[in-house]
C-alpha cells in the first residue's frame, strides 16, 4: 500500500507562484510513476502532470504546459508541481497520485494511490 501526503496548498494572488509537494511512503518511489491532477468545484477532476518512475518523461495538461513543472526526487520519495503565473481558474484541490506499474499517463483509471488533496486558491 502506499501513501501519499501532499503539502504547500494556500491562498496566492494572481500572478503568483506555489510549490506543492508530495511525499510518498509505504513501496520503494522509483518504481512508481506520479501525477498531478486537480479537481474545482462541480467539475470532473482533471489531468495536469506526470512523469515516469526514470523521471524521464513528462506529460502536460494544455492548460498549465509552459506555467506548471512536474519534478521528483526519487532520494526524497517526494515529487513537486511547480505553479507558475497562477490564474484564479487555477483555483481547485490538488491531488497528487501513483501508478503502481511506473508508466506514464494522464488516465485518471491508471492511478492506483491517491493523496488526500491540497486547497489552492488563486485571488483576482
Amino acid at each position: 500500500q502506499v501513501q501519499l501526503v501532499e503539502s504547500g496548498g494556500g491562498l496566492v494572488q494572481a500572478g503568483g507562484s506555489l510549490r506543492l509537494s508530495c511525499a510518498a511512503s509505504g513501496r520503494t518511489f522509483s518504481t512508481l510513476g506520479m501525477g498531478w491532477f486537480r479537481q474545482a468545484p462541480g467539475k470532473e477532476r482533471e489531468f495536469l502532470a506526470s512523469r515516469s518512475r526514470s523521471g524521464g518523461n513528462t506529460y502536460y495538461a494544455d492548460s498549465v504546459k509552459g506555467r506548471f513543472t512536474i519534478s521528483r526526487d526519487n532520494a526524497k520519495n517526494t515529487v513537486y508541481l511547480q505553479m507558475n503565473s497562477l490564474k484564479p481558474e487555477d483555483t481547485a484541490v490538488y491531488y497528487c497520485a501513483a501508478n503502481g506499474r511506473g508508466g506514464n499517463s494522464y488516465y485518471l483509471s491508471d492511478y492506483d494511490y491517491w493523496g488526500q488533496g491540497t486547497q489552492v486558491t488563486v485571488s483576482s
